[in-house]
């Protein structure tokens, strides 16, 4: 186990990295794959459109999550604070990052309670990583994670190629999914498992639903890149950080996939990066998109009026796709017409999943959703 200290300059590192350098996929996530058919009689009116979606025992004014990124560090609290207030004034979700650094270390634990004083009302998520529960993280620990933050659910992600690449990483995974069914059976709240950059396939969402897990969140390739965190972190000769910079499913055919192969919520994030992304990952499979990365930077300056700026915009950006889809909401985009070309239309049909389904409003998923939108 590190030692507190290195746990928190770390994650500074971590941060700093992400402000300093490019640290983004080379590849897409796959968005530009995937084009809307234009409804130019939308028989609704703009201002029809809402945004609200029910997700996890929470109302949303719009089907956004501010996504998992710090914490454990005086600087990461202040972020939290910043964040958890954005989250509130907007009614989207929030999650933060890996409490581990508070149970090692209870002084840092209001660097993540600030997230419930500063957003008591909207949904919160709380973090730990997937080596943790192999290691001997049990119900005590995991009820103080979520008590923290008083969280509406815990994630559990998945960073397997991060600890492969970290030098101080650990790679400890065997046992996961048997983890995952206790906990899911022990805790109160539900659990989602959340990846970090590199995708979540058909095949593991199948498994990880059996296993009692009740949300994916795909954090797809296309995003911001762990492993060219990691590559500027190590400065070793060995460039495994580059070797490994763009590895990974990428966000939109992961999200097709684990909403194609089981009946969980998806939240799609990786290279979410404007309102029409939202949209788009919400019409081929996802209950929310999470963004991160576009946050970081006003959160790290403490500039709130940027951070309204950014969400304000997404938010509309988001309503004009509806409404250019005749999307009244979000259960109508979910079924809207969607052409998906190029490199993830290939990887899909390599995969078993019919993408002309999306061209018709239909779509490949169960409990119904199958069903074209009437006209």
């Amino acid at each position: 186990m590190d030692h507190p200290t290195k746990t928190k300059e770390r994650k500074m590192e971590h941060i700093e990295i992400c402000l300093r350098k490019n640290v983004q996929f080379l590849k897409s996530a796959g968005f530009e794959d995937v084009e809307f058919v234009h409804c130019a009689i939308p028989d609704i009116n703009f201002d029809e459109v809402t945004l609200e979606i029910n997700l996890f025992g929470k109302r949303l004014k719009a089907p956004i999550i501010i996504a998992a990124m710090t914490g454990g560090t005086r600087k990461g609290g202040e972020i939290n604070a910043f964040l958890a207030s954005l989250a509130e004034e907007f009614e989207i979700g929030i999650g933060v990052g890996s409490q581990r650094a508070a149970i090692e270390d209870a002084s840092m634990r209001e660097t993540f309670s600030v997230v419930r004083k500063k957003a008591p009302t909207t949904l919160k998520i709380a973090n730990i990583g997937a080596p943790q529960l192999v290691k001997g993280y049990g119900v005590k620990e995991l009820e103080e994670i979520v008590s923290m933050v008083e969280a509406d659910i815990l994630a559990v992600h998945l960073n397997s190629l991060q600890e492969a690449i970290q030098p101080e990483g650990e790679t400890t995974f065997r046992g996961v999914l048997n983890r995952l069914k206790q906990i899911t059976e022990a805790i109160d709240v539900p659990v989602m498992v959340k990846e970090t950059g590199c995708g979540v396939a058909l095949e593991e969402a199948i498994l990880l639903e059996e296993a009692g897990v009740k949300a994916i969140d795909v954090g797809g390739a296309g995003g911001t890149s762990w492993s060219a965190v990691e590559h500027f972190r190590r400065r070793s000769k060995d460039q495994l950080g580059k070797t490994f910079w763009d590895w990974g499913i990428p966000t939109v055919a992961s999200t097709v996939e684990v909403a194609s192969a089981t009946s969980l919520k998806v939240v799609a994030t990786g290279g979410v990066r404007s309102g029409v992304h939202v949209a788009k990952a919400i019409a081929v499979g996802a209950n929310a998109a999470g963004i991160a990365h576009p946050f970081l930077e006003p959160a790290y300056r403490g500039d709130y009026q940027k951070g309204r700026s950014l969400t304000e915009k997404l938010v509309r950006e988001l309503k004009v796709t509806m409404f250019l889809t005749g999307s009244r909401n979000v259960d109508d985009l979910k079924r809207t017409r969607v052409i998906i070309t190029g490199r993830t239309a290939e990887w899909l049909r390599l995969r078993g999943v019919d993408v002309a389904l999306f061209a018709r409003g239909e779509r490949p998923y169960p409990k119904g959703l199958n069903k074209p939108k009437a006209s």
